[in-house]
């Protein structure tokens, strides 16, 4: 007798609700490029000092390192008006762009955090560490300053035509970060939001970034009626607007270049590079320090089976991998302890911060294709962390959630 036929269950589509923003009073505050902050990962301490200067600037609340006093000023900044909540819940059409070229465009708004697998999919792993921080800090300042990042392909053109018709009208805030105009849109029209929420009937998007941001809230979402079951979300539909992928590079203060390629050349092939550091190809991985480069290929099979040992097979052909498990771990003994290993997304910064001697070594990675993401993603196959870079990420304090307000 043939068993009765199962039909697998239709995927829930993704939510992505209309909220009432909270943005600065540009009749307060003045310009909001003087006061809105890069990505969170992408500022580094210096520079963050530097911008908590502004009495008013979203960093000082983005950086606090005690977040209650965070929300204290961030009640402040209400009370006063510097900060005001929009009259009516809207989704908000958020664009940037260089000079003519639209870099990114999407849209943001509270989305449910689905818990059907392959809703969200997560890329990269996260620290636990950095995870309880997170959580502590948007629980404690019961804000979400900038969204998560999230890929997505919009099913109804019907979507992407109401989006481009609220980029003709007039923007809520434009601001300007280097070199980038920054543009906001308010959309609150019942029609047109139903148009757009109509396009997320596929219903499932990747986490390009925030995958911390992300994991903290579900850490925070025991209570299904919680204000964390959603987060400040960005969806980019790729198809019309991809996102730009790129590598994260290892920087190892106390590494001597030298001893780095004698030790990586008992587990894989190196070869010196006269001319000096170069973007790595696929399959190439670049050390550099003192003036010094070589080029790493060809890991020994067995001694990297022995050091992905109880990792993913898929993991063997992830250059983040290589470098982390093969080379951090097992040729150079790195500890995994904060300062050991410093992460930037710019090549050039990675190698000048190891050009003197005794400044330690650099380690560059190519960068993986976005498909070879989305099929690792599909699979539940998540790669090691830091691995890649999706940008441009938005800016944070353009449109912020924050709870408890009547």
């Amino acid at each position: 007798m043939p068993a009765p036929a199962t039909h697998s269950p239709q995927p829930t589509p993704l939510q992505l609700r209309p909220f009432r923003a909270v943005r600065y009073d540009t009749d307060r505050v003045g310009d909001p490029s003087d006061v809105l902050a890069p990505p969170y990962d992408v500022l580094d301490p210096a520079r963050a000092r530097e911008l908590r200067r502004h009495p008013h600037h979203v960093a000082r609340l983005l950086y606090a390192d005690a977040p209650q006093g965070a929300a204290r000023e961030l009640g402040r900044w209400l009370r006063r008006g510097l900060l005001r909540r929009d009259e009516r819940p809207a989704l908000y059409v958020y664009q940037q762009q260089r000079g003519a070229r639209i870099l990114q465009r999407g849209v943001i708004g509270e989305l449910l955090l689905p818990r059907q697998a392959g809703q969200l999919l997560p890329h990269e792993d996260v620290s636990a560490h950095v995870v309880r921080q997170r959580a502590a800090h948007i629980s404690g300042l019961r804000a979400q300053l900038e969204p998560l990042l999230l890929a997505h392909r919009y099913t109804e053109s019907s979507a992407a035509q109401v989006t481009e018709r609220v980029t003709r009208r007039a923007p809520v805030t434009v601001a300007r970060l280097g070199d980038v105009t920054h543009s906001l849109w308010a959309c609150d029209d019942v029609e047109e939001l139903a148009l757009v929420g109509s396009g997320l009937s596929a219903g499932q998007a990747l986490i390009a970034d925030g995958h911390h941001r992300h994991a903290a809230c579900l850490n925070l979402s025991a209570d299904a009626t919680g204000p964390w079951r959603h987060s400040l979300a960005l969806l980019v539909d790729t198809a019309r607007y991809p996102l730009r992928l790129s590598a994260i590079h290892r920087v190892l203060p106390a590494l001597e270049p030298e001893k780095a390629a004698r030790a990586a050349a008992e587990v894989a092939r190196v070869l010196p590079l006269p001319a000096g550091p170069r973007p790595p190809g696929p399959g190439e991985l670049i050390l550099a320090g003192g003036g010094q480069a070589w080029i790493i290929t060809e890991p020994d099979s067995g001694a990297l089976h022995h050091a992905l040992s109880g990792r993913p097979s898929q993991w063997a052909q992830l250059p983040a991998a290589v470098s982390d498990c093969l080379l951090l771990r097992h040729a150079w003994s790195v500890p995994d302890l904060p300062g050991a290993v410093v992460h930037l997304h710019d090549i050039r910064q990675a190698t000048e911060a190891v050009s003197a001697p005794g400044s330690g070594s650099a380690l560059l990675l190519p960068v993986i294709s976005e498909s070879t993401v989305w099929e690792l993603a599909g699979a539940r196959v998540l790669l090691p962390r830091k691995s890649t870079s999706f940008g441009p990420k938005p800016a944070a304090g353009l449109a912020m959630r924050v709870l408890g307000l009547s």
